[in-house]
């Protein structure tokens, strides 16, 4: 049996953010079009879903044309069977990741993020498989006490803190 490791790069549009998963079943496409819609009305987004049996298909769904086709293009380049790729708009993957989790065919969330991102695949005989995620950069220090300011500030600014 042959193991081969690759790499795929995944980018997120400008102002999206990307979030890449593992779920099990075809009903993910729906239900997870339907997580997003109802916890983030105004959000704009595409889906994709990777069929590990039966057809084999990548399943798509969004609101956005231009994000569903990107998403159904990249998850047919990862090629990666029971995964999920999102591409989101107008909304925060921080709005999201608990909703996606607790749809039941979700097992795994491998990122969220707008940084770029390196899927490592892993490609035997039977199929594909994500075995873990580059999200971005890797740090170089720690940060002094200006900066801790900052992030404390940055966070009170858009909200997320009072």
């Amino acid at each position: 049996m042959e193991l081969k490791i690759e790499m795929v790069k995944l980018e997120a549009p400008e102002e999206c953010n990307l979030i890449l998963g593992q779920s099990h079943f075809i009903k993910t496409v729906e239900d997870l079009y339907e997580a997003i819609v109802n916890t983030v009305p105004h959000a704009n987004f595409g889906l994709a879903f990777g069929e590990a049996s039966g057809d084999c298909l990548v399943r798509t769904a969004g609101n956005d044309d231009d994000l569903e086709k990107l998403a159904g293009a990249k998850m047919l380049e990862l090629a990666c069977g029971h995964s999920f790729l999102i591409f989101l708009k107008n909304a925060f993957p921080l709005n999201l990741t608990q909703r996606l989790k607790s749809v039941p065919e979700v097992v795994n969330l491998f990122c969220a993020t707008a940084n770029p991102v390196q899927v490592l695949i892993v490609d035997t005989d039977q199929g594909r498989g994500v075995i873990g995620v580059v999200d971005g950069l890797k740090p170089i220090r720690i940060e002094n006490e200006e900066e801790i300011a900052w992030r404390k500030k940055f966070l009170r600014d858009i909200g997320y803190k009072v």
